[in-house]
């Protein structure tokens, strides 16, 4: 009887022992299932990660904003540019610094960064508007002065202002000053070489170069990018664009408009000063 019981006993351990490699057995398929099972996952998540990362570089080429490289003088898009500024120019009197009627009525001062991609918006959103309606037709002058704020480099901030001051002895300074905004590069990569200076003044029509570059050592002009940062500073800018306007001869007062690509804020301030 004694040995009967040890039998079942021993059947009944060996029954659990069976069960339990049973349930070891499955969790350890349960178990590889899952894993598995994220493994799956995560090379799904890798590959939606790199569709994403290659979407977003697609992008960022496209929209210029993954290293683009400057405009070359006389490309497609750099002869575009000049027919463009040529058209928004052309036939508008220019002196030094000044675009329009030196007896406008109403005066516009313009403090920029060559490099502020901020300016750009404003150069290729509003202005090409206000220019033709207020320019064009003799009833507003604007002043380009010089404010560094975009550009990291001061020495770089001083050479490239003091080159478009210099096609300013030339009264060409506003070729130079809206091809330079059109053709701007990625911030702070750089871009602003002596070669993208001097391909700058190539697509500026009527340009002399030799008197361009001999006036650029003319040290009246970097006197003027300093007189321009006073001021700035006495006007409270820290920012660029920033503008200053009024009757010309009157005392100007700083403007900031409520949109830098639509040319309708500055438009009615503009008209209601022509009226006063």
């Amino acid at each position: 009887m004694s040995s009967s019981g040890d039998d079942v006993e021993e059947d009944l351990t060996r029954k659990q022992r069976r069960e339990q490699a049973r349930g070891e057995r499955k969790a350890l398929e349960q178990a590889e299932v899952a894993r598995a099972a994220r493994r799956t996952r995560l090379t799904q998540l890798g590959i939606v990660a790199a569709i994403v990362v290659a979407i977003v570089v697609v992008i960022l080429v496209t929209t210029g904003g993954g290293g683009k490289t400057a405009v070359k003088p006389g490309s497609a898009p750099a002869n575009a540019t000049v027919i463009e500024i040529k058209s928004l120019l052309d036939g508008i009197p220019q002196k030094e610094n000044v675009l329009g009627n030196p007896n406008a009525p109403v005066t516009v001062q313009y403090f920029g960064d060559l490099e502020c991609p901020i300016c750009k918006e404003f150069t290729l959103g509003a202005l090409p508007t206000l220019i033709p309606k207020f320019v064009r037709t003799g009833q507003v002058k604007i002043e380009y002065h010089s404010l560094e704020t975009a550009t990291r480099e001061p020495e770089v901030f001083k050479t490239q202002q003091v080159a478009a001051y210099a096609a300013g002895k030339q009264n060409l300074a506003w070729y130079f000053i809206e091809t330079f905004y059109h053709e701007q590069g990625e911030e702070d990569s750089g871009y602003v070489t002596e070669k993208y200076i001097q391909g700058i003044a190539s697509q500026v029509p009527g340009l002399n170069v030799a008197d361009w570059t001999a006036d650029r050592s003319d040290p009246v002009l970097a006197n003027e990018v300093t007189t321009d940062a006073q001021a700035a500073n006495n006007a409270g800018f820290t920012g660029t664009p920033s503008f200053l306007i009024g009757k010309t001869g009157g005392k100007l007062q700083p403007y900031t408009p409520s949109s830098l690509t639509e040319p309708g804020p500055f438009s009615e301030t503009l008209e209601k000063l022509l009226k006063t």
